[in-house]
């Protein structure tokens, strides 16, 4: 069992008690740095999750993004097991974050998920993306966030071609 501050069990029995598992407003006395050093850690653990914020619904935001977007914590089920709270049959994972239908990043998926796939120049004429933002989306939000298995093979008249494994 890891060993947790008195903050951050608070932080993490507070996410436990509410349906959407958001772990935030955090207690008062946690502004700057020291939410830093008390949150990132629980991140890195994989007791929290950052997902994207539904501003619309008025969800709480952690931190904004560059794209003008924001994220907000959510415990993981490794986050209920730290604090001793079980959990009940796998279901899916509600702090797993889903694409908004009509952004960018749908669109990537969309075009990982044809049966051809999709080349980095094909994406980037399709979401005015730069090729570095493309790596970064796949490797960081598909693979790592979304937890999804991106293959790719290099195609005789294509290039490299990833694609969403199925």
């Amino acid at each position: 069992m890891s060993k947790l501050t008195e903050t951050q069990t608070l932080i993490l029995s507070r996410a436990s008690q509410q349906d959407d598992r958001i772990a935030l407003p955090l207690p008062d006395r946690l502004r700057g740095g020291a939410a830093n050093k008390v949150i990132v850690p629980l991140i890195r653990k994989g007791f929290l999750d950052e997902v994207e914020a539904d501003i619309r619904k008025g969800e709480p935001t952690w931190r904004k993004t560059g794209d003008g977007h924001g994220t907000t914590l959510v415990i993981t089920d490794a986050g209920l097991a730290a604090i001793g709270v079980e959990t009940e049959t796998p279901q899916t994972d509600p702090a797993q974050p889903k694409p908004r239908a009509g952004t960018k990043q749908a669109m990537l998926i969309e075009m990982l998920e044809a049966p051809d796939g999709a080349t980095i120049a094909e994406i980037a004429k399709a979401t005015n993306w730069q090729s570095h933002t493309i790596r970064g989306a796949i490797s960081g939000t598909l693979k790592k966030r979304l937890g999804l298995t991106i293959i790719s093979e290099k195609i005789a008249d294509r290039g490299r071609v990833y694609r969403i494994a199925s």
